[in-house]
């Protein structure tokens, strides 16, 4: 086979974060896959064909990749933050595992910035101590599992990242995890509600749990539960490296 597949990271929004090893991908692909609003950030050139498609379509866009590179083309498949964080990755080899002649595909994962270590790095180092993340969207698990890992988290005393908190289509999803912390006792921790990091319109807000509201966030927010040591230093925000 003379093509080759890239699952690649475009970073948090910036171009800045976006990394020279994706970038030389980019700039040598045949062909661009992704979700629209991902495969918009790629500028269009002679030789390359963009493939934007619908946010739900990731086995089929990962199958018609491996295709396209069956057939001899340069094709790298994009996401936002990390393509292995809640991304394509995952997808991709999903798609291969089912497609077994597609198997000696010469495929390279690309890393990229994700969301949660961009905002933490905006806000100081609130994942300076043992930290997780937990995906908030319900589309490809119960909403039960979500609760039952936010709730061990907290029992935990892990700092959390929440991706996907508040969608138009799910709305009240992200009160009932707030709910469910507070009844947890992290009523005092601090919350960090990061959004848009590293595109103009980026906002950071650091409130106590007790005072966060669900409309704080919707799904271009990065959400940091902090431990129960998290503390402010100035406008800083950090996790201890000892735990008490």
């Amino acid at each position: 086979m003379t093509g080759t597949l890239t699952i690649a990271g475009l970073g948090p929004g910036s171009d800045a974060l976006v990394t020279p090893e994706v970038s030389a991908a980019l700039a040598a692909a045949t062909d661009v896959l992704g979700y629209a609003p991902y495969v918009a950030r790629v500028r269009l050139r002679p030789g390359l064909t963009l493939h934007p498609s619908d946010n739900r379509e990731e086995l089929q866009r990962a199958s018609e990749a491996l295709r396209l590179a069956a057939e001899g083309g340069q094709v790298v498949v994009v996401s936002s933050g990390d393509p292995g964080v809640f991304a394509m990755a995952s997808a991709v080899f999903e798609a291969l595992e089912q497609a077994p002649q597609w198997r000696e595909l010469p495929i390279r994962v690309l890393p990229g910035i994700t969301a949660m270590l961009a905002a933490a790095a905006r806000a100081g180092a609130p994942l300076g101590h043992d930290f997780c993340a937990i995906n908030l969207s319900d589309n490809l698990k119960p909403w039960a599992v979500i609760e039952k890992r936010l709730r061990l988290a907290a029992e935990a005393d892990f700092a959390i990242a929440m991706y996907n908190p508040r969608s138009a289509s799910r709305p009240e999803g992200f009160g009932r995890a707030l709910a469910l912390l507070k009844e947890a006792g992290c009523g005092e921790r601090l919350v960090i509600f990061a959004r848009a990091i590293s595109a103009a319109d980026e906002r950071i807000e650091t409130v106590t749990l007790n005072d966060a509201t669900p409309e704080m966030a919707d799904m271009r927010t990065l959400v940091i539960v902090g431990n129960s040591q998290t503390r402010r230093v100035g406008r800083w925000v950090y996790a201890p490296r000892q735990v008490r």
